[in-house]
């Protein structure tokens, strides 16, 4: 796939984006969930070692291709790292898969209601190995916490200043400013959180597209505005913290967003499975998520 296939696929293709960029901080905890203890490691390589050897499962599996997995998000040492002697990128693309990389470094302490992403020095560097390797775009994630207007139109106008440096490098940015789910005043969250995308949207320079990762809305057809705005190349949504079959509920009810899951994605992966156990459970993980992604349960008024 060349850059203009890629925008094709992103733009229309039926599947979902697979959310492959557990980081430093939560690694010990995806480890866990796939069944492999804190302790099983005795160094920080070691344990990114496994995290990798977790990934390359999955995307060497013969479940996981292009027909309905269309992308996936790579932490950056996943994209350094390679599958069966080829780098991770091009094994991806072989596979029919758009390779995302995780740009964010974490995130600053909570003010206003929400966690700004921390300082970026080298991201220049990154895009450009990035973009070498065949990587298409990126995801850089926020949070907010409650509605705070003055904070979430600082998360906003931050992530759309990092999706531009994204876009001069010719690549495509996933603005993800993430609403928490636990949050007390989600509702009004995504309420000051559409119109201030919706804002900085219009600012853009007319022809230039991002995507947007958000939460899934408390209210389903929040979003419609984006998913049909010009400048928004698609809507992809994660899941949060919530259960696959819950999330996949969720998503079913919002027009043309898909998913872009992690956790939802990999909580049925077990280390100990068999090959064709492990095949068997990412399997049908796909298949839910693909199908709460292209078969909508929200008819439209």
């Amino acid at each position: 796939m060349n850059t203009t296939e890629m925008t094709a696929k992103m733009a229309s293709g039926d599947g979902f984006i697979a959310a492959l960029d557990q980081s430093g901080g939560s690694t010990p905890k995806a480890l866990k969930g796939y069944g492999i203890e804190e302790g099983a490691w005795n160094s920080e390589e070691e344990m990114f070692g496994l995290i990798h050897e977790m990934r390359a499962r999955i995307i060497r599996s013969a479940a996981f291709d292009g027909s309905k997995v269309i992308g996936a998000i790579l932490f950056e040492r996943t994209m350094d790292g390679a599958v069966d002697g080829k780098p991770v990128p091009a094994a991806l693309i072989e596979k029919g898969v758009v390779p995302f990389i995780k740009i964010d470094k974490g995130l600053e302490d909570e003010a206003n209601g929400v966690q700004l992403m921390k300082p970026m020095p080298t991201l220049d560097d990154l895009l450009m190995r990035s973009k070498a390797l065949g990587v298409y775009g990126t995801k850089e994630r926020s949070v907010i916490n409650s509605a705070n207007r003055e904070g979430i139109a600082a998360v906003v106008a931050q992530q759309f200043e990092v999706g531009k440096q994204v876009l001069s490098h010719g690549m495509m940015p996933i603005i993800e400013p993430e609403v928490n789910i636990k949050s007390e005043t989600r509702a009004e969250c995504d309420a000051i959180l559409l119109d201030e995308i919706l804002k900085n949207l219009d600012a853009l320079p007319e022809g230039t597209q991002v995507m947007l990762k958000l939460s899934l809305p408390v209210v389903a057809g929040t979003f419609d505005p984006l998913v049909s705005h010009p400048k928004v190349l698609r809507v992809v949504a994660l899941s949060g913290g919530y259960k696959r079959p819950e999330a996949c509920v969720e998503l079913a009810k919002n027009n043309g967003i898909i998913a872009s899951f992690s956790r939802a994605l990999l909580e049925d992966l077990r280390h100990q499975m068999s090959d064709a156990e492990f095949d068997a459970a990412l399997g049908a993980a796909i298949d839910e998520i693909y199908t709460g992604s292209t078969q909508k349960t929200l008819v439209a008024a």
